[in-house]
């Protein structure tokens, strides 16, 4: 009884896990005792080392983003610090004091823009010195000629407290580079605010500095603004005028110890790091693709799911040999009794072991033969019965003289086709053909003779005809063409073909000729009754105007002729 009891307890969940059969039970217990134990050891290293890589690529891509803040910190005060010497030339001075006493003062201005050329060639960072005056105007540049500029806002304010200005970059398509606007204040020795000093810096070296510092090959830095008004705009790079999305900086902007994970400018997936130089507009981003800062963590993640693929492709290994000593001629019993109870009698399986599974299978391929004998035996009565019915069936559908269909599937196709034109909104036309004057040669020739006759006019018929059309023998030497999707016109034509096809034949030395009555649905009627009808009065009228005509319901008309009349 507690067997019984146990027994029932094991088979309710071997049940609802399919585990019914010896070789799913051995194949369940082997799958338990692999790869339990070494998928939880592989999660665990995969756990640590994503940790691990993770950490290694937050910490390159952070300090990434610092150095290069910092980079770009001290070049930029290196380029104010020498921009502040320049402002503080005698030479800038001197000629700009004398600009501001005399009205005509075209030597002063020929000397400072000399000066600011001469330095614009020692220094090639810079692409463009300038001195404006206080309301902004350029008065003296190294350039060719003087050409106005957007100063920093707020610069007098900047200049006035002895602080440098610095404006935001912008993209000149023209040099294709990204530059900024730094000026910085010229005090004279007389003490009075003439102007400032300003200059075009060329953020190309940034770049390259972002270059070196970049994490790896497939990495990025550039800057971003950090102005209210300008918030996440990028500043620098083939990014310069594109705002990054809310989302993305608002993750560069809150990150703790982790790093950002973001849609990139150009809609890429990356992970990056945002750092502020202290002193600087600006903040710099570093960023890497996802796929390839965490590359290691995904080749590991790949190895992950071949290593219980691999283990499950040994089990089954395993499993299949154990089926073929202990299973398999069990398995090939079950199969073999559940393909009998289907109906498949094409069973005889290989007796390879004695005991009482080979005397089990000796008998059921005895019970096989014997149910595959009689099935045999009834498969032929079946057979003849079948062939019998198939013959009344076309017997009872055809013509036995002309091979046609017969008057009654002719009818039954006719009120199909009627009820289908119905719905489509479809036309269709009807043939009807006689034989002219086939009782008087049936009479010259014999029976036999108008039979020959018969069969040959249905052989052209089907001939003229198209693989759609249906002829049927209507009875006597009539005979009905159905015309699918046909109007009248084409109607007329196919029947003036036939009626020229059989007149152009000879039967015993001698041409015959047919008369054919035309009518259209739903022109001529509305079912398939009053169409034949139509076609048949048609018919006769073609017969009463001498026959060897075409006649259309409800219009007299010769084709091929010219004579024409109301009907």
């Amino acid at each position: 009884m507690r067997f019984s009891a146990l027994e029932q307890s094991i088979s309710k969940p071997s049940r609802v896990l399919r585990l019914d059969s010896i070789r799913s039970r051995i194949l369940f217990f082997a799958v338990l005792a692999t790869l339990v134990p070494s998928i939880i050891t592989a999660w665990i290293a995969y756990g640590h080392l994503k940790r691990s890589v993770n950490d290694k690529v937050t910490q390159e891509i952070e300090n990434s983003s610092k150095q290069s803040a910092h980079a770009v910190g001290l070049w930029l005060k290196e380029r104010l610090v020498d921009l502040r010497t320049f402002a503080v030339s005698d030479e800038v001075k001197e000629n700009l004091e004398e600009m501001q006493r005399r009205s005509t003062a075209l030597p002063s201005q020929r000397r400072l823009n000399d000066y600011l050329s001469s330095v614009r060639q020692r220094f090639g960072e810079y692409v463009e010195l300038m001195v404006v005056d206080p309301q902004g105007r350029v008065i003296a540049t190294s350039a060719r000629q003087i050409r106005s500029v957007q100063m920093p806002q707020r610069w007098t304010n900047d200049v006035l407290d002895d602080q440098p200005a610095l404006g935001d970059p912008y993209r000149d398509e023209g040099l294709d580079a990204t530059l900024v606007v730094v000026a910085t204040p010229i005090h004279p020795p007389s003490g009075r605010f003439l102007g400032a000093l300003a200059a075009k810096i060329s953020l190309g070296a940034v770049d390259q500095t972002f270059r070196q510092y970049s994490p790896s090959d497939s990495g990025r830095i550039f800057l971003v603004a950090t102005d209210s008004a300008t918030m996440g705009t990028i500043v620098s790079g083939r990014g310069t005028g594109i705002r990054l999305s809310p989302s993305g900086l608002q993750q560069l902007l809150g990150r703790d110890t982790t790093l950002a994970n973001y849609r990139s400018f150009d809609g890429q997936r990356v992970v990056g790091s945002m750092y502020r130089e202290p002193g600087l507009r600006w903040a710099v981003v570093s960023e890497e693709p996802e796929t390839a800062a965490f590359r290691q963590v995904m080749q590991l993640r790949r190895l992950m799911l071949l290593l219980p693929s691999g283990l499950l492709a040994c089990i089954g290994l395993i499993a299949y040999f154990l089926g073929l000593l202990i299973v398999r001629p069990l398995d090939r019993l079950t199969k073999g009794a559940a393909k009998v109870a289907a109906g498949d009698l094409d069973v005889d399986l290989p007796v390879h072991s004695g005991g009482e599974v080979g005397y089990l299978t000796k008998m059921f391929n005895t019970m096989v033969v014997r149910l595959r004998e009689g099935r045999e035996a009834l498969d032929a009565a079946n057979e003849t019965l079948r062939r019998k019915n198939d013959e009344l069936e076309r017997l009872s559908v055809t013509d036995g003289l002309t091979g046609l269909y017969n008057r009654r599937r002719l009818m039954e196709t006719l009120n199909d086709e009627a009820r289908r034109s119905q719905r489509l909104k479809h036309t269709f036309a009807v043939l009807m053909v006689d034989v002219d004057h086939f009782k008087k040669y049936n009479d010259t020739f014999g029976h036999q003779a108008g039979d020959t006759v018969l069969t040959k006019v249905a052989t052209l018929l089907r001939e003229a005809t198209r693989e759609v059309d249906f002829v049927a023998r209507y009875g006597g030497e009539e005979f009905l063409i159905l015309l699918p999707e046909t109007g009248m016109g084409e109607a007329l034509d196919i029947a003036e073909r036939i009626r020229t096809r059989i007149a152009a034949e000879v039967f015993h030395g001698r041409h015959m000729t047919v008369s054919i009555g035309v009518a259209e649905f739903p022109l001529h009627g509305e079912t398939a009754e009053q169409v034949v009808g139509a076609a048949d009065e048609a018919l006769y009228e073609a017969k009463r105007e001498g026959r060897d005509k075409v006649r259309r319901a409800g219009l007299k008309l010769v084709r091929g002729k010219p004579q024409e009349r109301a009907g």
